[in-house]
């Protein structure tokens, strides 16, 4: 293990940006919560007060966070499921319907990826990342407009999607989709307006999480050089962020991507693989 994130005492330990009670009386869906950002954010919206509805494929690692996330109180649905299947979403927002009502805020978190030079990913690959990153954030987005609509109010989404301006050498297929997921929420953002709801993106540079370890070692020691503040993010740097944007404090946003980078899109690359020789730099000639 290298030590990359924080395990749950040390996210305990920490004291969330926003005021106590920012999140009471409201529920909040996160996907992807078993792990990394996405258990962080579970953290954050239970201390925050909110009801919390717990995502993603593996149950043990939901009811593992769940259970993490009891010293606070809150109250927890834990609900596995596959994004990428339009019916399990449906099902999980009948499911957050029965114990809660609706879900106020959405944060679309959950996503994979696998590190590979864009000339060779598989088609099944390819086909795999876009199907979650996109296709599944667009599920989850439409099901919960539909809701909000049939129900007669508003809500908020958030899309946790990446630095993707520059882009991403090692990782084409997770740029496109999170490229198309940026795009996708501009385009609704204006047509759901009218409905009340709010759709902004949280755009995270490199965060220290476990999810570190299936890069290249050697990509991973060279990625704290990587922005201008020479480091990692970490996970409550974005909870932080997530929570603000997707709340009431930013109810004047929306069609928005806030970068939480360190820099990263306005200087250093980022390679998700070995940097082939061809863009080293050692010197420079006269």
């Amino acid at each position: 293990m290298t030590g990359y994130g924080r395990d749950d005492d040390a996210l305990a330990a920490l004291t969330p940006a926003l005021r106590e009670g920012y999140f009471a009386g409201q529920t909040v869906l996160i996907t992807g919560a078993g792990s990394g950002l996405g258990r962080g954010l579970a953290h954050w919206a239970a201390r925050l007060g909110a009801n919390v509805v717990l995502c993603g494929r593996k149950v043990d690692r939901l009811e593992d966070t769940a259970a993490a996330i009891g010293r606070y109180n809150a109250q927890v649905l834990v609900h596995p499921l596959t994004i990428r299947d339009p019916e399990a979403v449906q099902d999980l927002f009948s499911a957050v319907a029965a114990r809660f009502g609706c879900a106020d805020i959405v944060i679309n978190n959950a996503g994979g990826q696998f590190p590979s030079a864009a000339i060779d990913i598989p088609p099944k690959g390819w086909h795999a990342v876009i199907d979650t990153n996109l296709g599944g954030t667009w599920h989850m987005m439409q099901e919960a407009a539909r809701r909000w609509r049939d129900a007669g109010r508003g809500g908020s989404i958030v899309n946790v999607v990446a630095v993707t301006g520059r882009g991403m050498p090692g990782v084409a297929h997770t740029a496109a989709a999170r490229a198309g997921v940026i795009a996708l929420s501009k385009t609704v953002a204006i047509e759901w307006a009218p409905l009340g709801i709010r759709i902004n993106c949280v755009a995270p540079g490199l965060i220290s999480t476990t999810g570190m370890n299936v890069y290249d070692p050697r990509a991973v020691r060279a990625m704290t050089r990587t922005n201008v503040m020479q480091r990692f993010g970490q996970i409550e740097e974005i909870a932080d962020t997530v929570c603000f944007v997707g709340g009431n404090a930013s109810q004047f946003m929306t069609g928005e991507v806030v970068h939480v980078d360190g820099g990263n899109q306005i200087w250093g690359d980022q390679w998700t693989i070995d940097k082939p020789d061809y863009f080293k730099v050692d010197s420079i000639d006269d």
